[in-house]
């Protein structure tokens, strides 16, 4: 096998004959046929949860870079989450059970890093809200922000027995990762609305590589799937689609602008990410939602089940399906995966499928969606990036989780 990566995917594939793109000729993109009834998985827990059985959490994150100061010298991590009323919970580590977030020394910017650290890309609104108009445990704790120094980003959170303002923090961010439905059944047909932020990129009307909806403006995908192509006035973004139709839910919008990484390596599709500015806004809808962005620090256990949605063009077109297809994938170790690759796999590269079956995406599917669900909410892990086209071998993908500030970056500079 060669040190380096024989690259099959959309973006480098040869275009179907012309067709615009309502789109009875879409007939790129390919994946291998493969029956995952009988696949088997890691032997640890394939879903992931960071907290209780608590099922009214929306938000929830493991650790990240806040921390809590109980005494002089002493920084403990700390996890937040936003449970169904919009209280800010917080969680201190070594310290059971989750504290409500006492208002006291609370900080409006405070609430754009907590929704950035849970995934949201957007902090919509904060208040007070009075101790006495929420239910509270006789027991119930708080805790209270108190920075390190004047006009400090670092803070430190602290817990309390009283909250002295009588006032509990709530915290509303941008929706994101809520719609999605799995069927439970292997590579079953999607409905409409059940991946809602799945995205289709056309390139001078032809079907070239997939995406996701990450804001109202902004969608993602891979740089393999762009850097040869930044001509904007040639690509065509359209969402809400589950079938090779574009139905009256689905949408088409132009583009403004396309940002791949500056680091992008061609050879080693290593920093495989670019972003897409829409040049007038998605009206989101039930069929057109956002996807989160991974948590700050967030846990990807090798076995976690996660999904990949497809539309499984065969090279030789000889597999045209109806509809948007979807699979549920393991994630797999990066030292195993550097088995398969001989040690080419990098630290922003994510592997995942099932090591005795064909590979999972194909054309048309490179720079689609690999989500994770964490309670009630789907984020992005990975992005298709690339195989070597070779049976019982993982999909590699781009690692969401390494690209979460400069994606912030972008989105707020452009």
């Amino acid at each position: 096998m060669s040190s380096n990566p024989v690259v099959q995917f959309g973006a480098d594939a040869q275009y179907h004959a012309e067709g615009k793109p309502n789109f009875e000729n879409d007939q790129r993109a390919s994946v291998a046929k493969q029956d995952l009834r009988n696949g088997k998985t890691s032997s640890e827990p394939t879903f992931f949860k960071v907290s209780s059985t608590r099922k009214r959490c929306i938000a929830v994150i493991a650790t990240i870079g806040l921390f809590a100061g109980m005494a002089v010298g002493i920084w403990l991590l700390v996890s937040f989450r936003i449970n169904a009323e919009n209280l800010l919970e917080v969680q201190v580590e070594g310290r059971p059970g989750w504290l409500l977030a006492c208002h006291d020394g609370w900080k409006p910017s405070l609430g754009t890093v907590i929704c950035r650290q849970l995934g949201h890309i957007r902090f919509l609104y904060h208040k007070g809200v009075n101790k006495t108009d929420i239910m509270l445990n006789y027991n119930q704790e708080f805790a209270q922000v108190v920075s390190t120094q004047n006009n400090s980003t670092d803070h430190m959170w602290q817990p309390r027995t009283t909250c002295s303002s009588g006032r509990i923090v709530a915290l509303k961010c941008s929706e994101c990762g809520t719609y999605a439905k799995t069927s439970q059944t292997e590579g079953s047909d999607s409905t409409l609305g059940q991946w809602p932020w799945q995205v289709r990129l056309y390139f001078n009307s032809r079907l070239v590589c997939s995406g996701s909806v990450v804001t109202e403006q902004w969608i993602i995908t891979a740089a393999h799937c762009v850097h040869k192509s930044l001509q904007v006035s040639g690509w065509l973004a359209v969402a809400g689609m589950v079938t090779h139709l574009c139905t009256e839910q689905c949408s088409s919008f132009a583009l403004e602008k396309i940002i791949y990484h500056q680091n992008y390596n061609e050879k080693s599709h290593d920093y495989d990410i670019a972003l897409m500015k829409l040049k007038s806004p998605l009206r989101f809808s039930e069929s057109i939602q956002s996807v989160c962005l991974p948590q700050y620090n967030q846990d990807l256990p090798v076995g976690m089940q996660c999904w990949i949605t497809r539309w499984g063009y065969t090279k030789d077109n000889t597999h045209n399906p109806q509809l948007l297809k979807e699979v549920a994938i393991p994630l797999i170790s990066s030292k195993i995966c550097n088995d398969f690759y001989q040690g080419v796999i990098t630290p922003r590269m994510l592997c995942a499928g099932y090591l005795d079956r064909n590979g999972d995406a194909g054309q048309g599917d490179s720079g689609g969606p690999l989500v994770c669900q964490t309670e009630h909410t789907w984020h992005l892990i990975g992005l298709v990036s690339w195989d070597n086209g070779k049976p019982n071998h993982p999909g590699v993908y781009t690692k969401m989780p390494a690209f979460v500030d400069w994606i912030y970056h972008v989105i707020d500079k452009n």
